[in-house]
């Protein structure tokens, strides 16, 4: 069983260097509220199941998410994070991290839950900046993330393309922006056409290395993941070619 993980986040033994959250990052402490969808785990990572089989990989997806939250909550820049989610697991894991956890209400797909997640953090603080992060990046570093928010704060709407240079990691809206989002397939092509300006930033690895297949986990674990994702370590054998 993956353990849930105290708020204090610990990086030391997971392959990370704990220093690096002192580096500098000028966002305004606190500005960014994170919107993070997640699948129920049943269905989560559907790709990843043919290159670490069917047992492993909701254990995987939940890790990845715990990873992400609990890196991103390290992060001085963001001020809460809001997970749209409907598995009970996940949530209540999520939730005892220090996330707030939001029914998938419109249950219609990835966009529709990244629209409720940022209109409901809205609801809540309407002057807010927003940004859809992605729920499987085990290796997300909180110094990378915040020079990725302080980037994006220079812009109405920003993304970050994925490692591969197809999709996209991150989304942000300044306050009063809709946040828009057109994940899915070639989103990179997408979210550029909609509006929203490029974030071409070197260094930030760890934002942009998502996992959809056994190649993609092989390098996050390279990156060195974060302790949920560092425990199923041992367990995963990936199979060639997936």
């Amino acid at each position: 069983m993956i353990p849930v993980l105290s708020s204090g986040y610990p990086f030391d033994g997971a392959g990370r260097d704990t220093s690096e959250g002192d580096a500098t990052n000028t966002a305004s402490p606190g500005r960014w509220s994170l919107v993070v969808p997640l699948k129920p785990l049943a269905l989560a990572k559907s790709r990843l199941a043919a290159a670490v089989g069917a047992a492993l990989r909701p254990r995987l997806a939940l890790a990845f998410a715990l990873d992400t939250v609990g890196a991103a909550l390290t992060c001085p820049a963001v001020r809460d994070v809001a997970v749209v989610t409907d598995d009970p697991l996940a949530g209540a894991e999520l939730a005892a991290l220090g996330a707030r956890i939001v029914e998938d209400r419109p249950g219609a797909g990835l966009n529709a839950a990244l629209a409720h997640g940022a209109y409901t953090v809205r609801a809540l603080r309407p002057g807010a900046a927003v940004a859809a992060l992605n729920a499987d990046l085990p290796a997300l570093r909180p110094a990378e993330l915040g020079r990725v928010l302080d980037a994006a704060s220079a812009f109405p709407r920003a993304f970050l393309a994925d490692a591969a240079g197809i999709g996209t990691t991150f989304l942000s809206a300044g306050p009063g922006v809709d946040l828009a989002p057109v994940f899915g397939g070639p989103s990179r092509a997408a979210h550029s056409a909609s509006g929203a300006a490029e974030i071409l930033l070197g260094g930030v690895d760890s934002v942009r290395q998502d996992v959809d297949t056994g190649a993609d986990l092989l390098t996050a674990l390279s990156l060195g993941p974060g302790p949920a994702t560092a425990a199923l370590r041992a367990a995963v054998d990936v199979v060639p070619g997936h």
